[in-house]
């Protein structure tokens, strides 16, 4: 230094500036690099010290200057930064990227130089920043006034310079022709993380953490995949955040959502570890080498948004280092050697077993909560609140839009509302406009910078470039948003299968949706599986595979905008008959005995199918559909329901003129008038039993016509017309027999058997049921209900014959609990209640009627001709044990399921192998009495 250079005291701002890399670059330069580095040097000193600034000390690259003013300095350091940047250095390369840090505070000169602890503070806050960028400290802020035109300082923070106890807040130089973004300071901060910090709480998946934190404790790449919203970056953020202690060198979060471009991924993540571009060397290098001897954790989120070249980069991070582990989070792997793929289920919606609420229902509580202030949901409101999780497939994201929606809606009105799904979800948050188009570029804090332009110098990002960013931001705040994401990455194979795979209710297998698209679905399919648009569920019979409901409501409205609807819905309504057909068949394709268990996993398919006839389709085979789900409705107790989907196809064959031949008409008309009898509308349900015999008569199809007038006599007995039902039964049975089709007339045969048993007639009974035997068993869809076994046994059971009547029931409740007939196999449970009572089992008696009375009050179905009888039983039941045996017995069977019950019926000990049994003892049996005639009170 000159001695008659003049050096500032009191309070002083010093600058330190230095060439970042300059090593490498010399290195990469030869013989060039001194040209730069006199360039630089000659740019500098009529920028900084050709101002107020005092030059202290000029070694290799690094300036050191004193200036009196702090507004001054910022200026001088500004004009250097852009008079670095718009100077024609030999290549882009060649030019030298400067880093600037100044501090302020007080000190005096002695000697020709400054001994103060102010010199190291402005030497690290210098150390702390990057190529291009200008550093100072909040001193220096505060005195810096008025600041350079069209300046700011953007605020970093607290920082811990190295050597320092305590923490400095840095600020960074903000204007025209600068650049704006760069990595964290380079500063010694005793977190080494930088995780998003979370605003709400995270709840449950204790069981998927633990899992999930055990596998990136044993491999070194875990990739996280699921659906959009399915939680995966908030899970995976909780788990980086328990771990920071184990990674002495850090544990990093890295969006790849934002990158635009392939080749920016590796910048990306450099940048986050306070890495720069160094000239004529490939970012992956200097990020290889910098991770080579570090043990850290890096968490990519959304990989799916660049998944070629964020698997190449963590190929080259894993092979460069040991200690670097990498939890990955995409919506598709990456199938790199070593990769271990996590899916994330959905949270779960069925309560736990200690009896604590799901993870789905105790998010959708919390953010409740929330949103109403802090006010929980009331008591009441528990069951709608579990009804909105499973309707939304326990998604995380639709949790968290539909508890938004309870600001203005009750719960109940939010679970009526989920059938346009989207609709209601995205409520009040529309498309944000685009923004206009730019004249010029200003900086703002959001703005992403092109590491890679701005390392060769060239523009900032285009407005089109913002705009994908900020989509990016914005994918998670719509459902919908959140779907295009993932569909936009779709081939045109692919998205059409997502598009009509959303036809479906449930679940399907290959076959199912071969079907669908008549062609080889495994490539389309493969696609959609890996990027977790649809869910692959393996079990021993083979892969099912399903999508979430939002997804498939997302996918249905893509479906009605290509114009696809009709063929595809069309083409599931055909899959419908088709899989309902399949049921009555066995697998050599011959008819087999009818089982309702095998429509149980049809249902929801069924029902949408039934949807779509009802409302776009074809009236005609709606009504086929709901006629292979006859006997299922009416012995789920969902008699209302068949009723309903009638009532809607009715107005469908209103609205489109639909012709439906009179056979169908009949078939349906029948079907709706056993129905309304199952529900307790005997009005209508005789009004139906006209109606389908005159469509009957008109058909011209004696045995459609030998089954319609076959359940003439069912309306009579409901409405207590016995001897009027007695002789229907009759006149039909004689005129079946008469037309050869009495196997069609078997209903009629049921019914006067239990008129007969009713009224005492029980040889005549027993002799009908006899005949009907053979002609029950050659009809597949009759046989599994066992009627003649349960009406035998009746009539054993009025004979006093509990031999007979324990053998027919057994058979009958096996045969029924077999086969589905659950409403039927009530009577038989509530058959061999009254077997217990006469065999001198009273307790047992009365917990089966006890259970068969909750099963039948749980389907809701009506008791039929047998009601009278069985409250007569209960009632005599009730003397023999006294009020509070019995109610405690019959409350007991009142917590039994239908097929714990029947577990119980079938262990009742055969009569025979009782010490009294009649078969082999010696007193009379007693005398046959009218199932209506009171039990002797005082017997001998």
């Amino acid at each position: 230094m000159s001695p008659r250079i003049h050096l500032p005291s009191g309070w002083v701002t010093f600058v330190f500036t230095d060439i970042e890399g300059s090593t490498r670059l010399a290195q990469l330069l030869g013989p060039g690099y001194r040209p730069v580095l006199r360039e630089h040097r000659r740019l500098l000193r009529h920028t900084l010290a050709g101002t107020d600034g005092a030059e202290l000390l000029t070694e290799g690259d690094s300036f050191f200057l004193a200036f009196a003013d702090a507004a001054a300095a910022l200026t001088a350091c500004l004009t250097a930064q852009r008079a670095l940047a718009s100077h024609d250095w030999p290549t882009p390369e060649a030019a030298p990227r400067v880093r600037m840090g100044l501090h302020t505070g007080y000190a005096e000169p002695r000697d020709g130089e400054y001994a103060s602890p102010e010199v190291h503070r402005a030497a690290r806050v210098a150390g702390a920043a990057h190529g291009g960028q200008v550093l100072c400290s909040a001193a220096t802020a505060r005195r810096a006034d008025p600041l350079p035109a069209g300046a700011s300082l953007l605020d970093l923070g607290l920082h811990r310079l190295r050597g320092f106890d305590d923490r400095e807040r840095l600020f960074q130089l903000v204007a025209p022709g600068l650049e704006r973004r760069f990595p964290r300071p380079r500063t010694a901060d005793a977190v080494a993380h930088n995780l998003p910090t979370q605003i709400t709480s995270f709840v449950g998946r204790e069981l998927e953490r633990a899992e999930l934190s055990g596998l990136v404790e044993t491999y070194r790449l875990v990739t996280v995949l699921g659906a959009g919203g399915a939680g995966k970056t908030r899970l995976a953020v909780e788990l980086a955040s328990r771990v920071v202690e184990s990674y002495p060198d850090g544990v990093w979060f890295v969006d790849v959502a934002a990158v635009t471009d392939p080749g920016l991924v590796a910048f990306e993540i450099a940048a986050v570890l306070g890495l720069r571009p160094e000239p004529g060397r490939p970012m992956v290098d200097t990020l290889v080498e910098y991770a080579a001897a570090r043990r850290m954790l890096v968490v990519l989120d959304t990989c799916d948004a660049q998944p070629a070249a964020s698997a190449e980069v963590i190929s080259r991070l894993l092979a460069g280092g040991r200690g670097v582990r990498v939890l990955a989070t995409s919506r598709e792997s990456f199938g790199l050697p070593g990769e271990v793929v996590w899916r994330i289920p959905p949270l779960s919606v069925d309560p736990l077993p200690d009896g604590a609420e799901s993870d789905a229902v105790a998010l959708l509580l919390d953010r409740t909560a929330a949103a109403r202030g802090g006010r929980p949901p009331d008591a009441a409101e528990q069951a709608d609140l579990r009804r909105v999780v499973r309707r939304l497939d326990g998604l995380p994201l639709a949790i968290e839009l539909a508890a938004a929606r309870l600001r203005v809606l009750s719960i109940g009105q939010l679970a009526e509302r989920l059938d346009d799904m989207l609709g209601t979800l995205d409520a009040g948050r529309e498309e944000p406009e685009p923004p206009p188009a730019e004249a010029g570029w200003s900086g703002n804090q959001q703005d992403t910078v092109d590491l890679v332009a701005a390392a060769a110098g060239v523009s900032p990002p285009t407005p089109a470039t913002r705009a994908v960013q900020r989509s990016a931001s914005e994918r998670h705040l719509t459902m919908q948003a959140t779907v295009t994401w993932s569909y936009r990455t779709l081939g045109v194979r692919s998205a059409r299968l997502l598009r009509w795979l959303a036809v479906f209710a449930g679940p399907v297998d290959l076959p199912t949706v071969q079907w669908l698209l008549d062609d080889d679905p495994l490539d389309p399919l493969s696609v959609l599986v890996d990027k977790s648009m649809v869910l692959a569920e393996p079990h021993a019979s083979g892969s099912t595979y399903r999508m979430l409901d939002p997804i498939r409501a997302y996918a249905a409205r893509r479906l009605v905008e290509a114009g696809e609807e009709q063929t595809a819905r069309d083409r599931h309504v055909a899959w419908s008959r088709h899989a309902l057909q399949r049921a009555h068949l066995g697998p050599d394709g011959r008819p087999v005995t009818l089982s309702l268990y095998a429509l149980d996993p049809l249902a929801g398919e069924l029902r949408a199918a039934l949807r779509w006839c009802a409302t776009g389709g074809s009236a005609r085979s709606g009504l086929w559909l709901a006629g292979g789900l006859d006997q299922w409705w009416r012995e789920r107790g969902l008699a209302r329901e068949g009723r309903l989907w009638l009532f809607r196809l009715y107005g469908r064959i209103a609205e489109t003129g639909e012709v439906i031949p009179e056979a169908e008409l009949a078939s349906a008309y029948h079907m709706h008038s056993l129905h309304a009898g199952a529900d307790g509308e005997f009005a209508e349900e005789l009004r139906y039993s006209q109606r389908a015999e005159g469509a009957a008569r008109q058909a011209g199809d004696l045995g459609l016509l030998a089954r319609v007038l076959a359940g003439r006599a069912a309306p009579l007995v409901d409405m207590g017309q016995f001897a009027e039902a007695e002789r229907v039964c009759r006149e039909v049975i004689e005129w079946a027999h008469e037309q050869d089709v009495v196997s069609d007339a078997l209903l009629a045969i049921y019914n006067l058997a239990e008129l007969l048993w009713r009224r005492g007639a029980l040889e005549e009974a027993a002799e009908l049921l006899g005949a009907a035997r053979p002609v029950e068993a050659a009809r597949p869809a009759e046989r599994g209900r066992r009627s003649v076994d349960m009406l035998l046994g009746m009539v054993a059971l009025a004979r006093g014959d509990l031999v007979a009547a324990h053998e027919h029931l057994l058979v009958a409740l096996r045969s029924r609990m077999s086969h589905g007939y659950l409403g039927r196999a009530c009577d038989t449970v509530n058959a061999i209640a009254v077997r217990c009572a006469l065999g001198d089992d009273p307790v047992t008696a009365a917990r089966l009627f006890g259970a068969a009375q909750a099963t039948r009050a749980n389907l809701r179905a009506t008791p039929g001709i047998y009601g009278p009888y069985w409250l007569d039983r209960q009632a005599q039941l009730r003397r023999v044990l006294g009020d509070g045996a019995f109610d405690a017995a019959y409350g007991e069977g009142g917590e039994l399921a239908l097929e714990e019950a029947a577990a119980l019926a079938l262990g009742v000990e055969h009569p025979d192998l009782g010490a009294d049994s009649l078969r082999f003892g010696t007193t009379d049996a007693p005398a046959p009495r009218r199932p209506d005639q009171a039990p002797d009170p005082h017997p001998a």
